[in-house]
């Protein structure tokens, strides 16, 4: 499972690179950085020294686990889906990750590919042969080796890696996305929790927060990175006969490191994004070569009724604890293992999709989250796993051993069965390779990001703090071999995700209480829109007051930079000083805007008003240069660009233009929108049983303002 960022034909011409941040200027946090890294190295350590009794101790807390805990795993899991599901299908489902104006980064097509990259590592490969020939062998219900458990075989795969994992990633990264681009707080965890503790998110409970996050994070990396290990020592041996062993893997686990450091160092937009654009690349031809040189016609008939098992059997298998016959080593090996472990890289894919995502609304990013990653996945599943069980039931016994006992040889066992065994295994060992490597340097940029405060959600943390995080993933991972390979990964895993499990349920809070808070906005504007349009109405028989003829006039003009400039000083700025005025007579404290467009060099003014002490309405008018139209009356000649006004509030661009208004119409346009802010304040107030969304922060007092 890694956590990319890449670019293809889809790319949007306007993508926004991540920007470096020099060393001097970046702030550790604390207890984040240090208490995790202490943490984790005190962990590996003593995992070196005395393997057997950690290989012991965590045995003992996994069992506890398992037996107290293991119920629920899979009612979190479940209400963790339903929640996203209920949010996309809602009337929250139009927000937008960002201002409303904002638009995608990414294109659709490059978006796509990065959601499923985000997802997906060597684990897929690994558990693509040897989950479903382990569940027909050694099913957790019925009898093994029969049609049925033929049938539940690539099902259960496909379960534990479908949409209810999927929608773990989906919770965080639009929680992440919605307050880091909507509300400009910073692109951490502790940020979600803002509706429910406010400014405290600043304080040791966020830090706590982050800490979790960093922790589980580095053991569901570690799980990633130790089933590489094995794996690719495998196929090493098999291509160039390297011994297996901890020496080969520790070589492994140092080149690893020395990759993904250089890649990390590199950021998203540069060696990320280009490794995990080529792995998707050769993953596929990988998947297609098993698809024809095999029996492509049984496999696509398997495909289909696969999924046709999938969305019968789906209801009934996510809540199914096995409450009378417990298989209680298989559900520790399978469905609690995943589930803690999508859970432990939950806020490592969730705060890059995050990144990757700003502009799309709720709807379209869970819809995209759920169904375009586990297209591909479940494809590569069946394909694989049903190739693997047709040759267990066509009567190769051994190799169905091999593949449920010594999964890390399955992949290989498998391709040996075709032709073309060296150009098969040489592909599948490079992109081994590849999501070895992306898993590393994805996971060192994240953790780096989750340690450090910066500037902005696209800033990155510094290459030395990345070095450290890919260095003590590696340490990790190389001391979880040493006690007890893949199982002690798999088992910290267990007990790593439950923390941050809980603090799921208060994102899922946070983010609820937020969107209400946004909604009741929307109903107060609605509330006063008669008021409004009122309000707009021409004042007939009063000298210089507007007609229709003068809104046909508006309609048709194509205003040039100069009449935008002149708009400023005879329009704009008198009616915000006059309304500004008149508010301080009123014993309100206001004041007049002004700046200037980075993208076109116009002038932007604007009212603030702020309200109480966590509240602030905000008015701007801001030019927007555009191509005048074809249709344009006016010669195109002389000025082939046009300048419109829009209004932007706090909540963001309103898309509407007042380029023309008159003086005393920009007046009744501001006051309708105070109007209606102070409408929603008064919903607010009256409907606020619990917390509502706390809007400043005490080290930017404006920087609840969405982006403008």
């Amino acid at each position: 499972m890694s956590t990319t960022g890449r670019e293809g034909p889809g790319t949007a011409p306007d993508e926004t690179p991540s920007e470096e941040v020099p060393m001097g200027t970046v702030r550790l946090k604390p207890v984040v950085f240090f208490g995790s890294a202490v943490l984790i190295l005190a962990i590996s350590i003593w995992a070196m020294i005395t393997p057997s009794g950690a290989e012991e101790t965590i045995g003992v807390v996994v069992g506890r686990i398992s037996g107290w805990f293991g119920w629920y795993y899979f009612l979190a899991a479940s209400l963790y889906l339903l929640f996203v599901v209920f949010i996309a299908v809602s009337k929250y489902g139009t927000v937008k990750l960002g201002p409303k104006h904002s638009k995608p980064d990414y294109g659709l097509f490059t978006w796509g590919a990065m959601l499923f990259a985000a997802g997906i590592g060597i684990d897929l490969m690994f558990f693509s042969v040897s989950g479903p020939v382990s569940h027909y062998l050694a099913p957790p219900q019925g009898e093994p080796e029969t049609l049925e458990a033929a049938r539940q075989a690539v099902v259960w795969t496909l379960f534990h890696y479908g949409i209810t994992g999927w929608g773990m990633y989906a919770l965080m990264g639009m929680a992440l996305g919605y307050f880091s681009f909507r509300y400009r707080l910073p692109l951490a965890i502790r940020s979600a929790l803002y509706p429910i503790i406010g400014r405290r998110i600043h304080g040791r409970i966020g830090d706590t927060v982050d800490l979790a996050a960093v922790i589980g994070t580095v053991f569901g990396i570690g799980v990633t990175l130790g089933i590489g290990v094995v794996q690719l020592n495998y196929g090493l041996k098999v291509l160039f006969d390297v011994p297996e062993g901890l020496a080969a893997q520790i070589a492994l686990i140092v080149i690893a490191v020395g990759m993904a450091t250089a890649s990390a160092a590199s950021g998203v937009d540069k060696g990320i994004r280009r490794l995990s654009q080529l792995n998707i690349l050769l993953a596929t031809l990988l998947m297609l070569y098993i698809l024809v040189v095999g029996e492509p016609f049984r496999l696509l008939n398997a495909v289909v009724q696969n999924v046709g098992d999938y969305v019968s059997r789906f209801p009934s298998m996510t809540l199914n604890t096995f409450a009378y016959d417990q298989p209680t080593e298989w559900l520790d090996a399978w469905t609690l293992f995943f589930w803690a472990w999508w859970v432990a890289w939950a806020p490592f894919v969730g705060l890059f999709l995050a990144r990757i995502s700003r502009g799309r609304t709720l709807r379209e990013f869970v819809a995209a989250t759920l169904v375009i990653p586990f297209l591909f996945t479940g494809l590569f599943l069946a394909i694989f796993g049903n190739s693997a069980l047709f040759v267990v039931r066509d009567g190769n016994a051994e190799f169905g051993e091999t593949a449920m006992n010594v999964p890390e040889q399955g992949f290989y066992t498998l391709l040996e069965q075709y032709p073309g065994f060296l150009f098969s295994a040489g592909l599948a060992t490079f992109v081994g390779l590849l999501l070895y490597v992306t898993s590393a340097d994805s996971g060192a940029l994240v953790m780096g990001n989750l340690s450090a405060e910066l500037p902005t959600p696209v800033t990155d943390a510094p290459p030395w703090l990345r070095i450290f995080w890919a260095v003590a993933t590696g340490l990790l991972t190389l001391a979880m071999l040493i006690v007890g390979g893949v199982q002690a990964l798999t088992n910290a895993t267990i007990i790593m995700g439950l923390p941050f499990s809980f603090v799921m349920f208060l994102i899922m809070a946070g983010l609820y209480l937020a969107l209400r808070t946004e909604y009741m906005k929307v109903e107060a504007r609605v509330t006063t829109l008669p008021l409004s349009l009122s309000g707009r109405m021409p004042q007939h028989g009063l000298p210089g007051a507007p007609n229709w003829r003068h809104r046909l006039a508006r309609a048709m003009a194509f205003p040039s930079r100069r009449a935008a400039a002149r708009f400023v000083d005879q329009v704009c700025r008198p009616a915000f000083q006059e309304v500004a005025e008149a508010l301080r007579e009123q014993g309100v404290e206001a004041e007049v805007l002004e700046g200037t467009v980075e993208e076109n060099g116009l002038t932007h003014v604007g009212l603030r008003v702020p309200i109480g002490t966590s509240d602030t309405f905000l008015y701007e008018v801001w030019p927007v240069e555009l191509p005048t139209p074809a249709f344009a009356t006016r010669s195109v000649t002389t000025h082939d660009t046009y300048v419109r006004f829009e209004v932007r509030l706090t909540e963001g661009n309103q898309e509407y233009d007042v380029m023309g208004y008159t003086k005393e119409q920009l007046i009744a346009d501001s006051l309708d929108q105070y109007e209606r802010h102070l409408e929603f304040l008064r919903v607010r107030h009256e409907t606020a049983a619990g917390s509502a969304l706390p809007d400043h922060r005490p080290d930017a007092p404006d920087a609840h303002l969405p982006e403008q």
